[in-house]
């Protein structure tokens, strides 16, 4: 494997979501950073520097503290190209031990912001996407930056298609003919948004593609809610609900407190709500050789989704199937390939 210096750029597939924001890197690595940042300085002191656990980034002209706190909302229209999304995605480099590199990128964006109804690109918002990312990041350290020279945007959903069709190999990459030849449907249940694809013959058909505003930050809203008025709470942390949706347990004032029967419901009322858009979009599938779920939220409702085709298939480590699609897209597909 050649060497990697700090003046090559190194090519990177990143799933930034709302909830999640994902890395595939071409050594094989696939990373994940909690989506958490707010405006500001973080008023914490590190007794110990090596326990830092909330870093903070400057870009045009604001302060951001990114990491393992309760960040401010990213469920707002125009987080894909905000300064949230930068310092965030900057983290999510610095982790993964880029500092000082130049990077050739790929992201997504939901498929009803990428195209109209029509099939038409909407270039205002893949163009704020795809420029903001090229916005400087400076960290508030000794770090050195991670410089994004190229980015390219495609849909999320359709990036899980091209990590499904694209099999890499040791002598080269190849295409697999049997999945690029037949119509498929791949289901993204995501954190903000559950899009839709269907591909036959190398084309988008979207009377059947599209987006729903619902997946796992919608469980996790219905649970906060529920523990809120359960225990008499103004508010709850995000640390605390991930916990609760993970473990089916909060714990306050020093006590583990059972959810188990709260999470449940509110994961029927969101599978209910993707299972019923779902049908509307695809039907019984009928014509399709195949129903690819992927996404975080497939992992996490696995339990719930597992018959609604008889022909569905789930991705290997699903969560992280836009990412390497979206690394395959630039390292494969797309014009800075080469460069990359």
């Amino acid at each position: 494997m050649t060497e990697r210096t700090p003046m090559t750029p190194i090519a990177a597939g990143l799933d930034d979501g709302y909830a999640y924001t994902k890395l595939a890197l071409p050594d094989g690595r696939l990373l994940v950073t909690p989506s958490r940042a707010r405006i500001g300085r973080t008023a914490v002191t590190w007794i110990n520097e090596a326990e830092q656990r909330v870093f903070e980034y400057e870009t045009d002209d604001a302060l951001y503290s990114v990491g393992a706190f309760d960040g401010a909302s990213t469920h707002f229209e125009g987080y894909p190209w905000s300064g949230l999304n930068r310092a965030i995605v900057q983290h999510a480099f610095q982790k993964a031990g880029l500092a000082g590199h130049s990077v050739h990128a790929v992201s997504g964006l939901p498929v009803s912001a990428f195209y109209r109804k029509n099939g038409e690109h909407r270039d205002d918002t893949i163009g704020k996407k795809r420029d903001s990312l090229k916005i400087p990041v400076q960290p508030i350290t000794d770090a050195l930056p991670v410089g994004i020279a190229f980015h390219e945007v495609i849909p999320e959903a359709l990036a899980a298609w091209y990590d499904d069709v694209i099999i890499e190999q040791r002598d080269g990459i190849t295409l697999d003919a049997d999945r690029v030849s037949v119509p498929v449907a791949v289901v993204d249940i995501g954190g903000r948004t559950t899009n839709y694809v269907v591909v036959k013959d190398q084309g988008v058909l979207h009377a059947s593609s599209g987006s729903l505003q619902c997946g796992m930050m919608s469980v996790k809203q219905i649970v906060a809610g529920g523990i809120e008025a359960r225990f008499d709470l103004e508010e709850i942390s995000e640390e605390r609900i991930d916990d609760a949706v993970t473990y089916n347990v909060v714990r306050l004032k020093g006590t583990n407190h059972d959810v188990t029967a709260l999470v449940a419901a509110a994961k029927r009322e969101v599978v209910e709500q993707i299972y019923m858009e779902t049908r509307r979009q695809l039907g019984l599938g009928v014509e399709l050789d195949r129903v690819l779920f992927v996404g975080g939220g497939t992992v996490a409702l696995a339990e719930h989704i597992t018959n609604w085709y008889p022909h569905q298939a789930v991705a290997a480590h699903p969560a992280f199937a836009n990412a390497r699609g979206m690394l395959k897209y630039l390292r494969y597909v797309c014009e800075a390939s080469d460069a990359a």
